[in-house]
Parts: structure tokens; sequence; C-alpha cells
């Protein structure tokens, strides 16, 4: 590889897991895991800093992305981060194609800045977000039976983020995650997602798909007890509290103005709480 070839490495944005609405590779996750993990986090971080990146047409984003998944498959080595998630994945006896379905969801956000209604997103979810999850399962030798719960939970992550950024998605990249049906029964529109504060019939449309996302993490939230690993267990209870923190802010609070995410300390308590609530049940289980 050239010294003057760009990589998606190269383009990072600098966000790390600390800026996610969730843990990543925490201390929770057994410390042999990890390494898989955080290849698996950096390569689709850099991969969502490619579509994101402001100063890139869209044909040299879709050649980066391209780029990552030649060094995932093998192909090409001029990815580093993919050359180290294919190295990792091999030795977890791991599929790629997970990280290849995010490459997709990427190359989805270059092409793609508007939902027609909830099943449109939920379609872009099942590429950008369910994926994530199954990862996760397959890491630990969970089931494929876990799936199902699984990409409810992580739609919902997914969602309670475009809630979240659906100001600065809109203003910096046009991209509107907000379902088109959605604003226009609430008698909203998508320019509002430009004004410093959301008219009547915005907010009541982003509280409206909050409730509604509400339901998809409720669906979902047997997932933590029919995990067996008890580490990831602990770690899935963290990541649905935490979900179901943002989601009692979204439906309080208006997401153009007001803070609508947890801080570190409030991720602290949370993380707390929710260990000692499943490790106390999970002991309960195991008793019975």
């Amino acid at each position: 590889m050239s010294e003057d070839t760009v990589t998606a490495e190269s383009l990072r944005s600098g966000k790390t897991g600390a800026d996610e609405n969730f843990p990543v590779a925490s201390g929770l996750i057994a410390e042999r895991l990890r390494p898989v993990i955080l290849a698996f986090y950096d390569f689709v971080r850099s991969g969502d800093d490619v579509a994101d990146n402001p100063d890139l047409a869209p044909a040299q984003k879709h050649a980066l992305l391209d780029q990552m998944e030649d060094s995932l498959i093998g192909k090409s080595e001029a990815e580093p981060l993919g050359v180290k998630l294919r190295v990792k994945l091999a030795e977890h006896d791991l599929t790629d194609q997970h990280a290849r379905d995010l490459l997709d969801a990427f190359r989805l956000d270059v092409d793609k800045n508007r939902y027609a209604d909830w099943d449109d997103l939920i379609a872009y979810c099942r590429l950008s977000a369910m994926p994530v999850g199954r990862f996760l399962l397959d890491v630990h030798g969970e089931s494929q039976s876990l799936w199902a719960a699984s990409d409810d939970i992580c739609a919902g992550l997914q969602i309670n983020n475009h809630l979240q950024d659906c100001a600065k998605d809109f203003k910096a990249l046009d991209r509107v995650y907000i379902p088109r049906d959605a604003l226009d029964a609430a008698g909203a529109r998508i320019e509002d997602l430009g004004e410093a504060k959301s008219s009547p019939a915005l907010l009541s449309c982003l509280q409206n798909l909050a409730w509604k996302n509400r339901g998809l993490l409720e669906r979902g939230a047997d997932l933590t007890a029919a995990i067996k690993d008890f580490r990831l267990g602990l770690e899935i209870a963290v990541i649905v509290r935490h979900a179901f923190s943002i989601v009692d802010l979204l439906t309080a609070r208006d997401p153009l103005c007001e803070k609508v995410k947890l801080n570190k300390g409030e991720m602290v308590i949370g993380a707390a709480a929710a260990v000692g609530v499943e490790a106390v049940s999970r002991l309960f289980r195991r008793a019975a």
C-alpha cells in the first residue's frame, strides 16, 4: 500500500466508544473477547464515518466502502482495519457477514436520505443495527434463536439515535430518518428539523415515534434473561437499561433544543443498577 493511499482509517472522525449510547466492550465482557469486538467496532465506526464525511463525493464514499469490504474478505490489503478484523474473525471462526451487512447500510446512507414509513426505517435497521447484536451473540456462542429479540433491541437503539440526532442529521447531511408518513400525520414538515426548537407538530411526531420505539424495546427486553453467558447478560442488561432511559428523555423533551443524552454519571449509575438487578435475577433463576 502506497503512503498516499486514502483509507477509511485515515478519515476517522475521532468518535470512539465513549461517544455511544451504550458500552463498547466494557469490563463486563470477557477479556479474551474484547479484541475481536473492538476490531469490529473500529471497522464499523470507520465505515460510518466514510458515509457521513461531508468532504467526500458519493463515488469516493462508495470506493472507500468497497475498499473496506475487499480488505475484509481478503481481496485487498489496502484497509488496515479490514485486514485486522479479518484476522480477528478467523481466530474466533466467525463470519464476516455482519460487518458486510453494515457496509451495505453505509452504502445506503450514501444514496438514500429519506424514509417513507416505519417499515422502511426498520428495513434500514436490518442492515445498520441488527448485525451488531447478532455479531455479539455469535462472539459469545449464543443461539441464533435469540436473534429476533436482539434485532428488536438493536433497532430500538438505532431509532433512539435517529431521534436524538434528527436535527444534526438534517442540517449536516440532509438526511432524515424520521418517516415521512409520521411527519405528515402530525402536520409537520421536514424543514421544521432545521429550526432552533421543534414546532408543536414536530414535537408530537418525535414523541409519538419515541413511544412506538419503547414498544420495540419492550418486545426485545426478554433477551437479557435468555442469554446464557453471565457476563454478556450483564452487558446487555446495561444496554437495555440505557435504551429505556433515552426513550424516557425522548418522550419528555425536545431533541432540537434540550439535552436528550445520558451524561457519564447517569450512565454509571444506570449501569450499576442494571448489573445489580440482573445479577440477583440470575442467582434466583439458577436457584429455582
